[in-house]
């Protein structure tokens, strides 16, 4: 049984962050888009005006060479850089923030980002983060917990719809980015 807690997200986490959202972004064939680092990351998370918060699943007992102490068989060798504190090693993340629905006039908890490296994926981790984030929006008072996931990734939407979530087909994201932006930006209202 792999020995993990979570906890809120700290100054000393960021660099765990960003290597953990490097290999989100590998495993989603996205990582030619990945522009974060550290230094963009912080002051989103920690800067005088946060738009963003993150909980993290660390593993307790670590060796000194980042393996977890009887853990896991076929456990990844090494910590994620920076991953690594006092004999805990973050393994899991998820990068969250708050949205309104003006249909429900509530605020909701938008989950970005969630991942759990694949050698502790099946352990649970994923289940507690999913259920402290639903938690937290109940404790907050939010109407709802939502996200959205890659239609091809059928692995994450069977363990979604197992924890009780509704995958909507029926809707689509929509987004402007970079140029695109920039010209939303200049347009004149009336267009």
């Amino acid at each position: 049984m792999i020995n993990f807690q979570l906890r809120a997200a700290e100054p000393r986490d960021v660099r765990a962050l960003v290597g953990l959202i490097g290999e989100l972004a590998d495993f989603e064939q996205l990582s030619h888009l990945l522009r974060l680092t550290p230094e963009t990351l912080a002051p989103h998370l920690f800067g005088e005006r946060p738009v963003v918060e993150a909980v993290v699943a660390e593993l307790r007992d670590v060796a000194a060479d980042g393996e977890a102490s009887g853990a896991v068989s076929g456990a990844a060798s090494g910590a994620v850089d920076g991953a690594t504190h006092s004999g805990q090693r973050v393994v899991a993340f998820a990068l969250y923030f708050t949205n309104f629905s003006t249909f429900l006039a509530q605020p909701g908890l938008y989950l970005e980002d969630l991942y759990v490296q694949p050698a502790y994926r099946g352990a649970g981790i994923g289940k507690a983060l999913l259920s402290h984030l639903g938690a937290l929006a109940v404790a907050r008072g939010y109407g709802r917990f939502e996200w959205s996931v890659l239609d091809w990734n059928e692995n994450a939407i069977r363990f979604y719809e197992k924890m009780g979530a509704t995958v909507m087909p029926e809707w689509r994201i929509c987004r402007v980015t970079g140029a695109p932006l920039q010209a939303f930006a200049a347009r004149d209202e009336r267009d």
